[in-house]
Parts: structure tokens; C-alpha cells; sequence
């Protein structure tokens, strides 16, 4: 009996062995762990009629006609370093033509890289909605700006992973829809190959892939957990393009089944299984005072990661903003306050135990929560634009945003208030 169980480990040892030869992922890669990490999201949605990609004014538009009242965007990007810009028909108060950069130009990604590295964050996590996995103009653009993403990673050595979004997902029907375009990120774009040198984040010792939207309560969500259980178990266990690390993107009040997360007890028995949790927080609370609230419900999540042994990466923004896109919506909602809200909440999850940092987001001038440089001279007519408050530089949130990954790295200690920026540049 003994020798039949022992014949049996062996050849179960075995399989596996010759699974894992059969994976297609590099074994490591320059960026070999999320701990450590500030990271940020980056969607790279905006395109324009002359770049090629066939989507129009892409996401600077929802429908209509493109000009004044007609946008968007709530941040308008600040553009005296981008190499190719586009004309638009906003103008500015001298009466000179407004700009704007597409996300279809290597250069606008490869700008926004440097700035990473010049500025100390660590990477991007490249949003991914499954809509977008689908055949058509939309997948060509996305597919071309991760290409350029991964490009610009490995000149300027920032780390990257993706971040697929399950809004808009059809339940069990996306399930082959996921699985294809992991498999062609795989294959095509070669995300995971090159040893150590490439730019893609691992995580325990595999590669990282981000599962957002899981857990929500909201009734545009038409899947389920159950069935995003089967896509971290393909990620986690399929024999030539599993092996992977999972991070899952879970409401705010996860923890204790509260306003915005479904009543399911699966959703704990899932995050068990992952490696890392990232609760989703934008709008959660709109001013530091209020973020003191949210602050114990935070301490109370690391704690519960520690015990259950699942990594946390707590999300921060530095204000919101979405009128332009939804006219019912305040205009600069969540204020920026000198960058005192952003502060507290990076400052606060350092002291809490964060490990690691997701930051909401790089681009995101939709909903006006970008860290990149914003313009303080947007266009002028009826669709209002947010600027920085008089004396806070345009690279004031990249700035902020790198001090915290110092400090996560113990390269500098965490100081009692909030770094100011250095006579008017705020580059370290």
C-alpha cells in the first residue's frame, strides 16, 4: 500500500512538472513583487480623427457633436512636453487652437512612462474591459496602446500588468471571451516572456493579473461570482497559460457584506484563494476629514488580510470630478485641497501597514482623478475644466505619488506632514 501511494505522489509530482514545463511565462521578471510598489491605473482610451485608429474623438466624446458643451473630460492635459498633438475645436482665451494628445501615438505612452520614472511610481496596471476584448476598431486600439505600454516599460524599466474591468461582462458567455484574449496577450504581445528583463509584474513568484469588479452589489453587474471563481481558476491552474498571480478589484465594504457588496459568502471563500485584494474607495468619501471614517474600516481589512494571508492594496485618488460626462454631477466634486486628501490617504495606508499601493488613477481626466500634469490654461467656453489651486505646480500628484514609494521602500521616513513642493518644482 505504501509503495502504490508513494508511486502515485510521484507521478503527480510528475504532471506537474510537466505542466509547468509547458507554461508559457518566464520563470521571473525584472519586477519580481507588487510589495514595495506605488502602481497606478492607466487606460489610455482618448484618440482623435487623424490618428489612425478609426474611433473618432474615441473616449473625449460620448455622442454628438465634438467642441464647446460637448465633452468628456474634466482635466485637460498639460502638453508642452508631448511630442504630436491634435487640433480640436476648443480654443483658449488668446484665441490660439486647444490640443489634445492621442493615446494612439507611441510618444503620448511613451511621455507618460518617463514621467513615471522621473518621478519615482513604479508602474501601471492597463485597464482591460472585457467589451473592449471583442473584435473590432475598439480591441485594435487597445492591443496597439498596450504594445506601445509594454515598449515604453522596458525603455524607461517601469513594471506593468493588466487589469481587466468586468463591467459590461455577459456572465458564463465572456468566460471564452476572457480566456482568448489572456491567450493572444500571451501569445501575440508576449506580455510574459523575456526572463528577467521584462517589464511585466510578478507577484509570489508569477505573474499578475487583476480581476476588477468582483463582489459588487450594483444591478449593471450581469455575472457572478461563481463564475468569476472559473476565470481565477483558469488563470491560477490551466496547464499552459495559468500559473498566475491573482489580484481581485472588490468593493469598498467587502470585508463586512456592507452597502455596495453582494450578500454572498462565496465572495470570502474567493479572496481567499488570490493573493492580493484591492477595494475599490473613489467617491467612498469626499474630504480627509471624512476619510478619517473610512481610515478604521482600512486598518480593519489589513487586519483581516493578515490573518487569511492575502496581500492588500489599498486604493487612493487625489480628488473627482465628472461634470463634463454627467452634467448632474457637481462640478469638481471631491476636492483636491492642495493635495492634503491625496496626502492623508497615501500617509494614512503607510501607517496602517499597506505594503503596497493602488493609485486611481494616472490618466483617468474623465473622471478628474489623473495624477499626470494638467493644464492650469484650458479652453474657455461652457464646458468648465478643473485646474490646481493658485501655487500647486501641474506635476505636484506625480510628485506626491513618488515621495509615498519612497517612503514605501524605506528609502526616506515618513514625514509628520505633507511634502511641499521645492520652489514651484515639485521634482524630487
Amino acid at each position: 500500500m505504501l509503495k502504490r501511494s508513494t508511486a502515485l505522489l510521484l507521478a503527480i509530482l510528475v504532471a506537474g512538472s510537466v505542466f509547468a514545463q509547458k507554461r508559457k511565462h518566464s520563470k521571473t521578471s525584472a519586477h519580481t513583487s507588487y510589495k514595495g510598489l506605488i502602481m497606478a491605473g492607466y487606460q489610455g482610451w482618448h484618440d482623435t480623427p487623424d490618428d489612425g485608429a478609426n474611433r473618432g474623438w474615441g473616449w473625449y466624446l460620448d455622442k454628438g457633436v465634438f467642441g464647446p458643451g460637448n465633452i468628456k473630460i474634466d482635466l485637460w492635459p498639460e502638453l508642452a512636453e508631448y511630442p504630436k498633438m491634435h487640433p480640436t475645436p476648443f480654443k483658449h482665451a488668446d484665441g490660439s487652437v486647444a490640443m489634445l494628445p492621442s493615446d494612439q501615438d507611441y510618444t503620448t505612452t511613451a511621455l507618460r512612462f518617463k514621467w513615471m520614472k522621473q518621478y519615482g511610481i513604479d508602474g501601471v496596471f492597463m485597464q482591460r474591459f472585457i467589451g473592449n476584448t471583442r473584435p473590432g476598431y475598439s480591441r485594435n486600439h487597445f492591443n496597439k496602446v498596450f504594445g506601445d505600454a509594454l515598449k515604453a516599460a522596458r525603455k524607461y524599466d517601469r513594471a506593468i500588468a493588466v487589469m481587466y474591468d468586468f463591467s459590461g461582462m455577459r456572465d458564463t458567455l465572456d468566460i471564452p471571451v476572457f480566456e482568448k484574449d489572456w491567450k493572444n496577450l500571451v501569445d501575440s504581445l508576449k506580455i510574459t516572456r523575456g526572463g528577467n528583463k521584462q517589464p511585466y509584474l510578478y507577484h509570489n513568484g508569477k505573474p499578475l493579473v487583476v480581476l476588477w469588479g468582483v463582489g459588487f452589489s450594483d444591478a449593471g453587474r450581469h455575472y457572478t461570482t461563481k463564475t468569476v471563481g472559473k476565470i481565477v481558476d483558469f488563470l491560477q491552474n490551466d496547464p499552459v497559460y495559468g500559473g498566475c498571480a491573482v489580484m481581485l478589484g472588490v468593493p469598498t465594504y467587502w470585508r463586512e457584506f456592507g452597502s455596495d457588496t453582494e450578500k454572498n459568502p462565496d465572495l470570502h471563500a474567493l479572496i481567499k484563494k488570490v493573493d492580493i485584494i484591492h477595494p475599490w474607495t473613489v467617491g467612498r468619501y469626499n474630504s480627509a476629514e471624512a476619510f478619517d471614517k473610512y481610515n478604521e474600516i482600512e486598518k480593519g481589512d489589513i487586519a483581516w488580510c493578515n490573518e487569511n494571508h492575502v496581500d492588500y492594496a489599498p486604493t487612493v485618488f487625489p480628488g473627482f470630478s465628472w461634470h463634463n460626462l454627467n452634467a448632474r454631477s457637481p462640478f469638481d466634486q471631491i476636492k483636491r485641497d492642495r493635495g492634503n486628501f491625496f496626502w492623508k490617504e497615501l500617509s494614512s495606508a503607510i501607517k496602517n501597514g499597506a505594503e503596497m499601493i493602488y493609485v486611481a488613477m494616472f490618466d483617468e481626466v474623465d473622471e478628474g482623478t489623473a495624477i499626470m500634469k494638467v493644464s492650469q490654461d484650458p479652453p474657455v467656453g461652457p464646458s468648465p475644466f478643473v485646474t490646481f489651486e493658485e501655487g500647486i505646480p501641474s506635476d505636484y500628484y506625480l510628485y506626491l505619488a513618488g515621495y509615498a514609494g519612497k517612503v514605501l521602500k524605506k528609502e526616506v521616513p515618513l514625514p509628520e506632514s505633507i511634502p511641499l513642493p521645492k520652489s514651484g518644482k515639485s521634482s524630487l
